[in-house]
């Protein structure tokens, strides 16, 4: 028996053996090596029978072996790409229709298996002549050539385009993007996605000028990705079923929109890298003509240069530029650079009534509460850069792209005009001064990042959404948040705080009712509004008397036996609060708000007598008003309630889960282990412990 080693000697010298063989010995058993070499030999010959069937069938084989690198190389190494360059060379694309016959299943055999043997980069692509480019260019062309070709085709195109720049410039010269953006609006999502992978090729090989002509010839496309024949048929349907079917957008394709979506806007980062020229005119132009969209001033011309320059440098200041006698310094700093210029120049002359309205509105409020325009345009456009990742290259993997970005042109300009008039109306809400120019910025950036993180399919739908999202908003979201962080939302803590509640909420009966049981002084109003008078209320200590009468301001805490007149617990039959109570329908219209909040009253069954009180703060209101609801067998209602409720909550929760800390709390409880089938076990004690 001879060893391996003679064993390779032979092979080698075996006719149809090739050198390959040397290098893989190692890295596959010898016998597999021959296998794959006999296998190639007998594909490369059935490929050229001149019985149909045979040919399609080694078509097909060659396809699905063509992925293991030994077989390719085997069939490599005797010319087999060639003989299915030339299959492709010699045919007929008339005959390539979208019917089913014999011809289009032998072509895409034979782009698949040419496919798979390319990728293992054995062959370069720049060996391939013009012939075979045309060839494939002209079943992506074609509007008639069978899916399955088509979507091969695109494949290979896809790779040759990013193996070289050669390539590249053919390829774009022999495909037409009017037929590659009716690739990417048919139905068909893997025509769809080869479609696009063969765009982003494009554009990512391409160099600035040429991908600006890519990215203008598939504008269409950008504006009316959303309004696909499929996306509208799912839209009009009814069936939610329909939709989960037929319109999923896949991980690949997620990913290439998400390339597009970073190659456009890319674009913008030349402006955004750039910083304002303070002797370029064109620039020092922009910047007046802004200052003159929000000031009409007629006269100016007549005006002398000193008295101009005053009147521009006020101008500037009230736009909100720090620098009022250079604006353009204001313009330095990059990232945002020009861009920043360009955004503002664009909201004044898209919206110039939002704009005039937003400078004039602002000019006309106290230095410390106008929203300075300028100062805030120029970190919102930095705002914008960071949230759209302008200036970074697409990940690899990324796939987070924003549908709102396939609605619009100028998808940037778009959203700061919303975004500016967002910040407007922020500023409002937080009643801000100059200081608070970085909580304000933060608020308007989390509305943006959380309203596009909702996917708005239109910039109508997103400015709804964002102005919807109101600092109000914004609180409560971070305090639910901060919540769930603290886990005092997950379902076991709410289910404990519900069993907690009752005993909690006894507690503070028990402090209302000892609140009043101390009593508290109030003052008469007469109708005349005199505060000259003043009475003492208490409850007594065995909860069945309401003790009252009148007291000396300087009396401390008068006893229950100095108080003449009483009034039965179990006869009070209401408790009534502000404008219904009697002492506030007398004077009906001349108390004021703060009055109002702080009267109540008991009724008794004494000929429909009632006890009147103006409570001397809203703690008094709301403790008194709460404990005579106790005393009534009713709920407490007041804020004061559910505040310290809330708070007692908190600490016991948080005593509880102490020993918890950082340890994931589950949603469900685990599964208690099912009871031993016999309790027949024990340990001894008794016994020591070695």
């Amino acid at each position: 028996m001879p060893q391996q080693k003679d064993i390779v000697k032979i092979a080698i010298q075996m006719p149809g053996a090739y050198p390959q063989l040397i290098q893989l010995d190692q890295k596959k058993p010898l016998s597999a090596v021959i296998k794959e070499g006999r296998c190639a030999e007998d594909l490369y010959k059935g490929i050229q029978s001149s019985d149909s069937g045979v040919r399609c069938d080694s078509l097909k084989e060659l396809a699905n072996v063509s992925t293991d690198v030994t077989f390719a190389q085997e069939f490599i190494s005797r010319d087999g790409h060639l003989l299915l360059v030339k299959i492709v060379e010699d045919a007929n694309e008339l005959v390539l229709c979208v019917c089913v016959c014999p011809c289009n299943v032998i072509m895409t055999h034979t782009l698949t298996g040419f496919m798979e043997l390319m990728d293992h980069g054995i062959v370069s692509w720049e060996n391939l002549s013009s012939v075979f480019i045309k060839k494939i260019a002209s079943f992506v062309n074609a509007k008639l050539t069978d899916a399955s070709i088509q979507q091969v085709s695109l494949d290979i195109l896809e790779s040759m385009v990013l193996s070289s720049h050669g390539l590249f410039l053919q390829v774009k010269q022999e495909v037409t993007m009017e037929r590659l953006i009716a690739h990417l609006q048919v139905t068909n999502q893997q025509i769809q996605t080869k479609a696009m992978a063969l765009l982003m090729a494009l554009l990512q090989t391409a160099g600035d000028s040429d991908r600006q002509v890519l990215l203008q010839s598939a504008s269409y496309f950008l504006m009316h990705f959303h309004q696909l024949p499929l996306v509208i048929a799912i839209q009009t349907s009814k069936h939610a079923d329909i939709l989960q079917t037929y319109w999923v957008i896949q991980d690949e394709m997620a990913h290439y929109l998400y390339v597009l979506q970073s190659v456009t806007l890319n674009h913008l980062e030349a402006r955004m890298r750039t910083p304002m020229d303070c002797y370029s005119q064109e620039q020092r132009d922009t910047l007046h003509n802004l200052r003159q969209a929000a000031f009409e001033n007629e006269s100016e011309n007549s005006l002398s240069n000193e008295r101009r320059r005053s009147l521009c440098a006020k101008e500037f200041k009230k736009l909100g530029f720090s620098n009022n006698s250079n604006p353009g310094q204001d313009l330095v700093r990059t990232p945002p650079g020009l861009l920043a210029l360009d955004t503002m120049f664009y909201f004044a002359a898209r919206y110039p009534d939002a704009y005039s309205r937003f400078v004039l509105e602002n000019s006309s409020r106290e230095d410390k509460h106008e929203c300075p325009f300028a100062r805030s345009s120029i970190q919102l456009t930095l705002i914008l850069c960071e949230i759209l990742r302008i200036g970074e290259p697409p990940s690899e993997t990324g796939s987070d792209y924003h549908p709102v970005f396939f609605s619009q042109d100028r998808l940037m300009e778009e959203l700061f005009c919303v975004c500016i008039q967002l910040l407007n109306k922020t500023w409002k809400e937080m009643r801000a001064t100059q200081e608070d120019f970085d909580k304000v910025m933060q608020v308007v950036r989390e509305q943006i990042t959380r309203t596009l993180s909702s996917k708005p399919t239109s910039l109508e739908l997103f400015k709804n959404k964002v102005n919807a999202l109101n600092y109000g908003e914004i609180l409560k979201l971070r305090q639910t948040e901060r919540l769930h962080q603290e886990e005092t939302l997950a379902p076991p803590v709410l289910e404990l705080k519900e069993r907690l509640k009752p005993e909690l909420l006894e507690l503070i009966r028990q402090q209302r009712l000892n609140r009043l049981c101390q009593g508290t002084m109030f003052r008469k109003i007469s109708s005349r509004r005199r505060q000259d008078k003043l009475w003492y209320c208490r409850l007594s200590p065995n909860h069945k008397m309401l003790h009252y009468g009148d007291a000396e301001e300087d009396t401390d805490n008068p006893t229950v036996e100095t108080l003449q007149k009483k009034i039965p617990v179990a006869d009070i039959k209401g408790l009534l609060t502000g404008k219904d109570c009697p002492h506030m329908k007398e004077n009906k219209g001349k108390h004021n708000k703060e009055v109002l909040d702080s009267a109540f009253s008991i009724t008794y069954d004494v000929e429909e007598a009632s006890l009147n009180f103006i409570a001397p703060s809203r703690t008094d209101f709301c403790l008194w008003t709460d404990g005579l609801s106790v005393l009534l067998g009713r709920e407490m209602s007041s804020e004061s309630m559910r505040s310290e409720l809330e708070i007692l909550l908190s600490m016991e929760i948080k005593l509880r889960l102490l020993d918890l800390e950082n340890v994931p709390i589950p949603d469900i409880a685990p599964v208690v282990p099912k009871p031993p089938s016999n309790y027949n076990f024990c340990y001894d004690f008794s016994q020591t412990e070695q």
